[in-house]
């Protein structure tokens, strides 16, 4: 018994270290564990000699190098130490011109769908940035200067808890982007809540880290995780080298990673040499050039002299005021991240205030915005001329070198989705306020689908691109994904832009917008307004995860009062209401023909004629509950067109769609 006994607990001792303990040691990923045993996506190859290749030098592309096997990081509710040491190489493809970097990262999945290429490393993307439930860990070698997320330099290390804004950055040792090949060691002692990170050019590893950090790593990760790479490229491209990987968990008795011996790594894939010599013959035609050029630069100094800045020639015809750089730079106090309101469609937008106490928001667009130049140019050519009360208005606009900064009304009570979900001290919006809201940005998408020159597709209408100005009056914003072309005309086909949750459906199929999408947006708007929640709910209920559904189901038993915001605080007029989520699930229809046009919308919020007594699910046709016998095409909203005496819709209004309705 006593044998039996012992031998039980000899087995539970090893099962408990195999659980508990993991260890990986790669020296070059040939053959053997390291092949069978990474989960390769993107860009990420395994080259000839051994060597894992994360990216390449195509630009915006991202690689993901993960061990596919989940690694236990917790015992019970406390993450165990860990550490990790691996050899690494960055090959830009211009000398000293980095894109953009890598990172160690520990994820709970090993194919990061949410990344982006570019400033996101693959790691997350513009929607997920920043939230808690990213799980992501990361210690990234960035080789770019993003002030977006505060960058210190374009060579530096940070550790990334959830974000791509560093918790901690130093300026690298080392040029990590000299193509040289360099050693990381990445150690996290759990007694201590202490993360170290150290960088060395040889096998000897530092006694001193390069950058320390105190954090409890317990509510970040997981019970089991994936570890391994990310790398991604923008405008200009790395290659992104891991030569050989050493992982060690639970290491609270000195069992550190493995430091790998540099000599026995596999080398660096050879370079293209024909790109080199067509570089190098690129370079000398530019000398010669420049030689010829030379003359003529006396003459263009004079001219410089003469005219502080050379103003684009259609500028002269038409397009808004040009700043001088200095003067925006001034503004924002150097774009300081203090500064900054937010980030969204292709840029960060920071606060500045000019010489004459004039406030303005200031869009610096990103450097690996797909956009080129010219395109930028008739964007503010066209939106610079659009002039409506309930849209925020395009003052100016700066290019100075790579960059180009748009300049906006400032517009000081923020976004509307600030004032619906964020508890601070901002007051809760009343319901006069919001139904003033619904209506100014319905007058202004009206002006954008039918009353201006060209027809202007929105394409990311939500909460966020709703700005209130000082009298809370609406002002839709934020135009980089808009669409514009001629009346009559139908718009090209398009990849598929905008917010989960406002995205309608037929969009998926055609990859065409057209002003029913932006009304599809609209209708989520306005339940949003109504409800105080998103189009979107992941914390919710199953049966109210997507808000639309979840309204339609308490409209059609009568009781869609529950849905109402409870911070109103039963303080609204019931008519309004009403029309509001009535006319919500109408934009909402999935079948684009029941959809009706802004001006119907308007025509509605205004009470100039009442809503259809039938409102359609969802779906236009599903269960055969609340739909009538009228919906062909789109003959069933032509009433509303016809002039109607006031009042005759308010009993058909606070009806419902129960069957008394049919």
């Amino acid at each position: 018994m006593a044998k039996t006994l012992l031998l039980l607990f000899a087995l539970l001792t090893l099962f408990s270290r195999i659980t508990h303990q993991q260890e990986l040691f790669f020296e070059g990923f040939n053959g053997g564990e390291a092949a069978a045993n990474m989960s390769l996506n993107g860009g990420a190859v395994i080259h000839q000699g051994g060597t894992l290749g994360l990216t390449n030098d195509t630009k915006r592309v991202l690689g993901h190098a993960f061990y596919s096997t989940p690694i236990q990081f917790k015992n019970k509710s406390k993450v165990v130490s860990f550490s990790t040491a691996f050899a690494f190489a960055i090959v830009p493809q211009y000398p000293t011109l980095g894109g953009h970097g890598f990172a160690f990262t520990i994820s709970p999945s090993k194919d990061l769908p949410n990344g982006y290429p570019s400033q996101y490393m693959g790691l997350l993307g513009p929607k997920n940035v920043g939230n808690f439930s990213n799980h992501l860990f990361a210690v990234e070698f960035d080789t770019v200067q993003d002030f977006e997320f505060g960058d210190i330099n374009d060579n530096h290390v940070g550790i990334n808890l959830n974000n791509m804004a560093s918790n901690k950055s130093v300026k690298a040792t080392l040029n990590l982007k000299s193509g040289k090949v360099i050693q990381a060691w990445v150690d996290y002692h759990s007694s201590k809540n202490q993360l170290e990170v150290r960088l060395s050019q040889t096998s000897t590893k530092p006694n001193s880290p390069i950058l320390s950090y105190e954090v409890d790593l317990s509510p970040i990760l997981q019970h089991s995780m994936y570890v391994g790479f990310s790398s991604s490229t923008g405008l200009l491209a790395s290659s992104h080298y891991i030569l050989g990987w050493s992982f060690n968990i639970n290491n609270n008795n000195g069992d550190y990673a493995k430091t790998l011996s540099l000599k026995n790594l596999p080398p660096l894939p050879s370079r293209d040499k024909p790109h080199r010599r067509a570089l190098i013959l690129g370079l000398s035609l530019s000398a010669s050039i420049f030689l010829l050029c030379s003359i003529a630069v006396p003459f263009y100094l004079i001219r410089k002299l003469r005219n502080a800045e050379v103003i684009e020639p259609w500028e002269l015809e038409v397009g808004p005021h040009r700043f001088r750089y200095k003067e925006l730079k001034k503004a924002t106090r150097n774009f300081h991240h203090k500064n900054m309101l937010g980030f969204g469609g292709f840029g960060a937008v920071f606060k500045g205030t000019l010489e004459s106490n004039t406030e303005i928001a200031v869009k610096r667009v990103s450097h690996d915005s797909k956009q080129g130049f010219q395109e930028f140019v008739s964007e503010i050519e066209t939106i610079g001329r659009l002039r409506h009360r309930n849209l925020v208005q395009l003052l100016g606009w700066c290019r100075n070198r790579a960059d180009l900064l748009l300049v906006y009304d400032f517009m000081p009570n923020g976004s509307l989705d600030k004032h619906l979900f964020e508890d601070s001290a901002r007051k809760t919006l009343t319901w006069e306020q919001r139904f003033k809201i619904v209506k100014g940005v319905a007058s202004g998408l009206l002006y954008l689908h039918e009353e201006w020159e060209q027809t202007v597709i929105h394409r990311d209408i939500k909460a966020g691109n709703v700005l209130l100005d000082g009298d809370m009056n609406a002002r839709l914003g934020d135009f980089g994904l808009a669409k514009l072309y001629d009346r009559g005309s139908n718009p090209s086909t398009t990849r598929v832009v905008g917010t989960l949750g406002y995205l309608a459906p037929e969009l998926t199929k055609t990859g065409r917008p057209s002003t029913s999408s932006d009304v599809y947006a609209f209708g989520a708007l306005l339940l949003e307004v109504v409800c105080g929640r998103r189009p979107v709910e992941a914390k919710a209920m199953p049966e109210e995860l997507l808000l639309v559904e979840w309204v339609w189901e308490r409209w059609r038993v009568g009781a869609v009062l529950e849905v109402l915001d409870s911070k109103l605080g039963g303080i609204y007029d019931v008519v309004e209401v009403v029309v509001v989520i009535k006319l919500g699930l109408l934009c909402s229809c999935e079948v684009p023909e029941m959809r009706p046009s802004m001006r119907q919308v308007v025509r509605f919020l205004e009470g100039e004629v009442p809503l259809p007594e039938v409102i359609p699910p969802p779906d236009g046709f599903g269960a055969g509950k609340g739909v009538g016998t009228a919906y062909g095409g789109n003959t069933w909203l032509s009433a509303v067109d016809d002039d109607v005496e006031d009042g005759s819709g308010l009993s058909v209004l606070l009806s419902g769609t129960g069957d008394e309705g049919r």
